[in-house]
């Protein structure tokens, strides 16, 4: 792996890594693009709320059409909404040097920015008396993802893709050890679509692929944790 320095106005020198196993093919690399963009972080969640609304939808308090949406929305403006437009306005502030936060530095404001937002959702949802646990517990593990997300950028550009991919996989194998039901095929979707989307970042990104499995780690420990801080806070 070769390393590159750019130079990006006053902020001094920006490292980029350059990755000699990245295939040149215009095919696979528009592909992996594609997958990225639709499995992008910022709507993981809102993939996840529809998942949940389609096969598990007892485990919101709404069951009509109309409060489905509405449901749908509020995810969609708390975790796709609200963080893309802090971005957008970031950006246009010069702030940051670009919207794909392609630096270590470029991700500071998003991250503090998805925290607040993440927090402001777990805390709405863990008072509404009739939300299910599991739904609290996802929330709970993205704010906590975020935070550790934000720590671990000091260090190294964690992928977010994964850290969302692994909060993915390990709610969907903790809600088919919780309802008891036959999700032999979403676990094994999950885990596909988890490689499938890891694999792209690595095609069409700069991280490397301990970038990627140190995202993956974030987000699986942190879903595996919101059950145990959902019982500790008060």
């Amino acid at each position: 792996m070769e390393s590159k320095l750019v130079v990006e106005g006053e902020s001094g020198f920006q490292k980029f890594n350059k990755l000699e196993h990245q295939p040149q093919n215009p095919v696979i690399r528009g592909v992996a693009k594609v997958i990225s963009y639709i499995f992008h972080p910022l709507f993981v969640p809102v993939y996840i709320a529809w998942f949940l609304l389609t096969v598990q939808p007892y485990l919101f308090s709404s069951g009509s059409p109309s409060q489905k949406m509405l449901k749908l929305l509020q995810f969609f403006i708390m975790y796709s909404f609200f963080p893309l437009v802090t971005v957008l306005l970031a950006k246009a502030l010069g702030f940051l040097s670009s919207i794909f936060l392609k630096t270590q530095k470029d991700r500071v404001i998003p991250y503090i920015a998805c925290g607040i937002y993440y927090f402001w959702m777990a805390y709405v949802l863990r008072h509404l008396p009739d939300m299910s646990r599991e739904v609290v517990q996802l929330s709970i593990a993205i704010f906590v993802a975020s935070s550790v997300g934000l720590i671990a950028n000091i260090y190294m550009k964690v992928s977010m893709h994964a850290m969302s991919m692994g909060i993915l996989v390990i709610f969907i194998l903790m809600l088919a050890s919780i309802q008891g039901e036959n999700f032999n095929l979403y676990i094994a979707a999950t885990i596909l679509l988890t490689g499938i989307v890891c694999t792209s970042r690595l095609i069409v990104s700069d991280h490397t692929s301990r970038e990627i499995y140190v995202g993956l780690m974030i987000g699986a420990f942190s879903q595996l944790l919101a059950p145990w801080i959902d019982r500790i806070l008060p």
